[in-house]
């Protein structure tokens, strides 16, 4: 990952250095802002290279942007970008478009080569990530992929999907270690046939079409799991409803995936426990279990020993006095962790 912000630059030149050399050289785009507000300038962004694609988060005080059509002559992308606006909103205009808002939360797509303006809504200035896709690592090939001028993604059914998976994207650009190229590729060809979809250019019943769904509802599937942990009653129908499918597709979901749906429950409550124990070790062990969605503290203590190898109490005590690291590895299991083996 490659990391730059301004406070590598003298003040002074800091507005001009983010305008030539970052703007111009990195991203391809012409930066303006008034001369005597440069001095109270600041940036940051990172850039990491996931699955084929570019994945930039950036942050910085007002200013214009515009890609002309010299920009584009100088630097041609010839991908597609998906936007995901993560400040107080932003406006984007182009002489292919018209002008349009984006709010916090919400995405944008667009093709590289067609010229456009935005600028931020509010005094806090931008803060966005942009996904950058090459044309040549998309397989559903369509000219009308490169007449895709920037436009806000509306769709209220693909929306939600659209953020699980750019949300685990940006939890692989953060981690310490990389996930692997399979799940980076896989999250990124959905983002772009989401795009896509969304635009027209790929069917939803499509074999690239139905793929990405599939990605993607796996991705929103966890979000949920992960979001009603403490709850009790957590159980396939109930994400199967929120995720708007049937049980059984649900269960279909998570046949592709390493997981089942109830060992992703299991293990997601387990790594909650451990993170409480760690975070609150005032806390009683039965307290953290009930807030974990444990039905039982007899449940909670024997699927804790089937995963870590001790009691809850002990990996506590572990913790504590450095017997065993904080990331003391779970047992694998072919099937959902409590159930005993069968004999031989």
């Amino acid at each position: 990952m490659f990391r730059w912000c301004t406070d590598e630059v003298e003040p002074r030149d800091r507005f001009d250095y983010w305008r030539e050399v970052r703007a111009k050289g990195l991203f391809g785009v012409t930066a303006e802002l008034a001369r005597e507000r440069r001095a109270d300038f600041v940036g940051e962004f990172s850039l990491r290279q996931l699955g084929g694609a570019s994945l930039v988060e950036l942050k910085a005080s007002p200013y214009t942007v515009e890609r002309s059509t010299s920009d584009i002559a100088a630097t041609p992308g010839d991908a597609i970008c998906v936007y995901q606006q993560l400040g107080s909103g932003g406006w984007f205009g182009g002489i292919r478009a018209s002008d349009f808002s984006i709010a916090n939360g919400s995405f944008a797509t667009s093709h590289t080569d067609l010229p456009y303006r935005t600028a931020p809504l509010g005094a806090g200035g931008f803060h966005l990530r942009i996904l950058k896709i090459p044309l040549s690592t998309i397989p559903a090939q369509d000219n009308r992929m490169r007449e895709l001028a920037p436009r806000t993604f509306g769709d209220p059914a693909l929306a939600p999907l659209l953020a699980a998976c750019f949300a685990d994207l940006g939890e692989i650009a953060g981690a310490a270690t990389d996930a692997g190229s399979a799940v980076q590729t896989s999250l990124v060809q959905a983002l772009g046939h989401l795009a896509l979809m969304e635009r027209g250019v790929v069917r939803p019943g499509s074999r690239r079409g139905q793929a990405a769904l599939r990605t993607a509802r796996l991705s929103q599937a966890r979000r949920l799991i992960a979001h009603h942990l403490q709850d009790p009653n957590l159980a396939p129908a109930m994400v199967a409803d929120l995720l708007g499918v049937s049980v059984r597709h649900l269960h279909m979901l998570f046949e592709t995936a390493e997981k089942s749906f109830s060992q992703t429950v299991t293990e997601e409550r387990l790594e909650q426990s451990r993170r409480l124990m760690q975070e609150k070790p005032e806390r009683l062990v039965a307290d953290i279990a009930a807030s974990c969605g444990f039905e039982s503290l007899a449940t909670y203590y024997r699927v804790f020993n089937a995963a870590y190898g001790m009691a809850p109490g002990d990996f506590r005590a572990g913790t504590t006095d450095r017997r065993y690291p904080p990331s003391w590895p779970l047992r694998t299991h072919s099937r959902p962790l409590g159930k005993p083996e069968p004999r031989p």
